[in-house]
C-alpha cells in the first residue's frame, strides 16, 4: 500500500526535494508526507479519522473552500521507544466521493498541524501545507504549541479559477501565515481529519504512523463553500489498523453540526455538548 502511494507521488516528489522546498520534518529529521484516503469500505480507513463529504454523497456539490478550528492536541508516546506521528488538518480532495466510498479522489490541497513524538518520548509540534502529489511544506514562521487554538481556511478565489489561498492562523499566539498558489483540483471532496502520515526514515525505511496518544481533538466552526457543512454521522471515518482494530474514532456531530470530537485509541468518542 505504501509503495503504491510513493509510486503515485513519483517524479513530483523528486522535483520538489531537488528544489528549494523540503518536506515537513518529524523526529530525528524524518520526512513526513500526507496522502489521500486509504479506505476500507464506507466508514473506515488505514490513515484517516474524521469527517469526509463527497460530491456524489452531497448531490453533485463541488467544493471550492473549506475551513475548521481546533486546539492542537498534546501528543504522548503510546509505545515505549517508538517514534510516532500524527497530523490534524482540513482539505479539499483526496477523500470519498460517494457515500459508500466506491469512488475516491487523487487530488488534495490541505493544511494543518503536526504532532509527533520521538523515540525518547519528546513531542514536537509544527504547521504545514501541502499540494498532492508534492510533499508537505513546513510553515517555519509559525511556532506551534500543544493547546494552541488554530484556524485553517483554504479558498479558491474566484471559484473555478484554480488559484487557491491557504490561511493558517494561530489564534492563541496571534501568528498567521498565508500563501496563494495555483492547483488543479477535482473539487470532489472536503474533509476535517486526524491522520497517520507516511514517514521516510533516515535509513530509507517507509512506514505509516504509528499514532501517538493524543488528547481529545475538538474540531469546530467547520465551513464548506462559506457555509455550515451540516455534518451527519454517516460521513464519519474511523482510523483502524491492519487488523481493523480502532486507532482513532470521531464522535457524532456537535449540536450545530459544524464540528466533532476525535479520540485516539478508542472505539467510541463522546460528541461535544455545545456547538
Amino acid at each position: 500500500m505504501v509503495g503504491g502511494v510513493l509510486r503515485r507521488f513519483g517524479l513530483a516528489v523528486a522535483v520538489v526535494l531537488a528544489g528549494t522546498l523540503a518536506p515537513a520534518a518529524g523526529p530525528a529529521g524524518t520526512a513526513v508526507w500526507h496522502r489521500p484516503i486509504v479506505a476500507i469500505g464506507a466508514n473506515q480507513s488505514n490513515n484517516w479519522s474524521g469527517y469526509n463529504q463527497g460530491s456524489l454523497e452531497q448531490g453533485g456539490k463541488m467544493f471550492h473552500s473549506v475551513a475548521g478550528t481546533w486546539v492542537v492536541p498534546t501528543a504522548t508516546q503510546h509505545a515505549s521507544g517508538e517514534a510516532e506521528y500524527s497530523s490534524t488538518w482540513v482539505g479539499i480532495g483526496g477523500g470519498c466521493v460517494d457515500a459508500g466510498c466506491q469512488v475516491t479522489d487523487g487530488t488534495l490541497i490541505q493544511a494543518g498541524t503536526e504532532q509527533d513524538v520521538s523515540t525518547s518520548g519528546q513531542a514536537t509540534y509544527s504547521a504545514w501545507w501541502e499540494l498532492i502529489p508534492a510533499p508537505s511544506i513546513p510553515i517555519t514562521s509559525l511556532t506551534i504549541h500543544a493547546g494552541d487554538r488554530m484556524r485553517v481556511a483554504i479558498t479558491e478565489q474566484p471559484a473555478g479559477s484554480e488559484m487557491w489561498t491557504i490561511v493558517v492562523n494561530d489564534l492563541t499566539t496571534g501568528q498567521s501565515f498565508s500563501v496563494s498558489t495555483p492547483y488543479t483540483s477535482t473539487h470532489l471532496t472536503a474533509e476535517w481529519i486526524e491522520e497517520t502520515p507516511v514517514v521516510l526514515g533516515n535509513d530509507g525505511s517507509v512506514t505509516v504512523g504509528p499514532l501517538p496518544m493524543l488528547s481529545r481533538v475538538r474540531m469546530d466552526a467547520g465551513r464548506v463553500n462559506g457555509a455550515n457543512p451540516r455534518l451527519v454521522r454517516a460521513e464519519r471515518v474511523q482510523l483502524v489498523d491492519a487488523n481493523q482494530a480502532p486507532l482513532a474514532t470521531p464522535s457524532g456531530p456537535d449540536p450545530d453540526h459544524d464540528g466533532f470530537n476525535d479520540c485516539t485509541y478508542a472505539a467510541s468518542c463522546p460528541a461535544p455538548t455545545a456547538g
